[in-house]
């Protein structure tokens, strides 16, 4: 998963299209568009690789990096 920001609505959906015309040049033409008419958040599905492209407001507001964190370790306490 490749999570990116956008500075504007016109950044996004530049980002987005260029990664589309270059999945397409690279015989991946077949990914799925989510969110390309709004450009507040694009989500490209190429199959093993799912991109989002937000805009920093939209991107700060869902927080996928806290959701697909890993949680730490627990502490294992060891008696003896």
């Amino acid at each position: 998963m490749v999570v990116a920001s956008g500075r504007s609505h016109r950044h996004v959906g530049a980002i987005a299209e260029h990664l589309l015309q270059n999945l397409k040049d690279q015989g991946f033409g077949n990914a799925r568009v989510e969110g390309l008419p709004q450009c507040d958040w694009v989500l490209i599905d190429a199959g093993d690789v799912i991109v989002h492209v937000f805009r920093p407001e939209v991107r700060s507001f869902y927080n996928l990096e806290k959701m697909w964190a890993a949680e730490p370790a627990p502490k294992v306490r060891l008696t003896g």
